[in-house]
Order: structure tokens, then C-alpha cells, then sequence
């Protein structure tokens, strides 16, 4: 039987260290970066803005180098690949506008927490403080935002750690959760957890009835995208407030889309992908 080339490698915890030995490097790397260019230069790089771009990059990178040369090659004598293959129109169809669904959804969701209060309004207002810093050139927040954090993070939470489980004997759906969640946790803060979790499932779930990594990257790129617009537009990141209608509406109409594409996408769209 001939060798797929995508390798079947497997995630536990000791990949997760290694992940995280990865990120820990990478962090490190830019720090000693960022330190030698202010002895040199008299200089702080973390003003800069091509400087935010570079060290994200820095980091995802080196997060998946380790787990490559670590985990993927040592269990499979393989180098870490995924499949970026595009579908049939009719699967954009059908995913666009569940994820949107599941985006109104997770907003009403999110609005639910605190903003205000000893805890939550201070932990809200360092939040709002740090976006802000963030958003300050349109062009780093669409180029970070909309293009290097779906590739890498899709990379990393759903062909890594989802697909790794999988590989590993977890049923999917628990692999789909736990990675949602994981990927929620790394956001570090409560309002955009719910969000990150929600989606995740979709994301998820896309990843692995199709098992093309393309279709995550594009989900999360829209995702991303819409809420970037909305940051500029709006003063709370709100579809209901760019839409000037009540958030409960724009909950009916997010369980309504949602309700009606995975209908459509598990239940009648029979299509499901191997990756050979």
C-alpha cells in the first residue's frame, strides 16, 4: 500500500510541551532581538510595527519547527504536511454562512459578560488598552489579524492538535472540543474565549469533514476580517450595533443560519474527504 504524504503523526502532552518549547523559544529569540537592536541602535523595535508582524511569525514558526522535527519526524520519518486542497463551490455555500451564524451567535454570547465591576472592569479596560495599541496601523491589523493568524493558528489548533488526537484514538468530537478550548485559552481573556471557542467548533468541524486545511484558514480569515471592520466602525467590535438592531435579533438570526447550514452541510451534503 503506498505511503500517504501526509504523515499520521499523534498529539498527547508531550507534544503539547514541545509546542509550547517551541513558542517559549521563539519568544526569547525576539526578546534578545528586540534587546540587542536598543544596545546597538538605542532603538525599542516593540513600537515598531513590522517588528509586531516579524515576531508573530517568529513564534508560530518556531512552535511548528519543534513539533516537526520533535514529534511529526520522529514518529513518521515524515515531514509535517497538510492538505491545502480547495472544494466544490457548493462547500463555500454551505460554510460561510454557518460560520456567520455561529459569529452572531458567539457576539450575543459574549455580550453577556461583564465589562464593568473590581474585576472584570479592570481586566476589560487593560483588554481594550492592548487592542487599541494594535489597532493603531490598519494595514499590521489586516496583514496579523486577517492572513498570518489563520494560517498559523489554523496550522497549529486544528492540523496539529485536532488531527493529532484523532490520529491518537480520540473520537473527533471530543478532539474538536478540547482544541476549541485550547484555542479559546490562548486568547487570554474571557470576552474573546467564548468567541474563539464557538468558532473552533466550526473550524473544527469543517477541518475534519473536509480534511482540507484551506477551508479553516479561509472561515478564520472572514471571521477575523469581519471583526476588523467592525473595530473600525464601531466602538464595541458589534454587528448589532453596526446593524442598529437589537442583540436578540441578531441571536434569532445567527441559531437560524447556523440551524439551517449544518443541517444542510452534515446531513445532506454526504461528501466526506480523505486525504490520500
Amino acid at each position: 500500500m503506498e505511503k500517504s504524504k501526509y504523515p499520521k503523526f499523534t498529539f498527547t502532552w508531550i507534544g503539547g510541551l514541545i509546542l509550547f518549547a517551541g513558542f517559549a523559544l521563539g519568544s526569547l529569540a525576539v526578546s534578545f532581538f528586540n534587546v540587542f537592536w536598543m544596545l546597538v541602535f538605542k532603538e525599542n523595535l516593540q513600537y515598531k510595527d513590522w517588528f509586531l508582524m516579524a515576531s508573530n511569525a517568529v513564534v508560530f514558526l518556531s512552535s511548528i519547527a519543534f513539533f516537526d522535527f520533535f514529534v511529526v519526524r520522529l514518529q513518521t520519518k515524515q515531514k509535517l504536511n497538510f492538505n491545502f486542497s480547495p472544494t466544490n463551490f457548493y462547500t463555500y455555500l454551505l460554510i460561510f454562512p454557518m460560520m456567520l451564524g455561529m459569529m452572531f451567535i458567539g457576539e450575543f454570547v459574549t455580550d453577556q459578560i461583564p465589562t464593568t465591576g473590581p474585576f472584570f472592569g479592570k481586566y476589560y479596560d487593560f483588554f481594550t488598552d492592548l487592542m487599541n495599541q494594535l489597532t493603531d496601523n490598519p494595514f499590521v491589523m489586516i496583514v496579523t489579524a486577517v492572513i498570518m493568524a489563520p494560517i498559523f493558528e489554523e496550522i497549529i489548533f486544528r492540523g496539529i492538535i485536532q488531527k493529532g488526537m484523532i490520529n491518537n484514538g480520540v473520537k473527533p468530537w471530543k478532539a474538536i472540543v478540547f482544541a476549541s478550548i485550547i484555542f479559546g485559552l490562548v486568547h487570554g481573556n474571557p470576552w474573546q474565549f467564548v468567541g474563539a471557542v464557538l468558532l473552533g467548533c466550526v473550524l473544527g468541524l469543517v477541518y475534519y469533514k473536509t480534511k482540507s486545511l484551506l477551508l479553516p484558514m479561509l472561515l478564520h480569515g472572514f471571521n477575523n476580517l469581519c471583526s476588523s471592520i467592525l473595530i473600525f466602525y464601531t466602538e464595541n467590535e458589534s454587528f448589532s450595533e453596526a446593524f442598529k438592531v437589537s442583540e436578540w435579533i441578531i441571536l434569532g438570526v445567527g441559531i437560524v443560519l447556523f440551524s439551517l447550514f449544518y443541517y444542510l452541510f452534515m446531513k445532506k451534503y454526504k461528501v466526506h474527504y480523505s486525504e490520500v
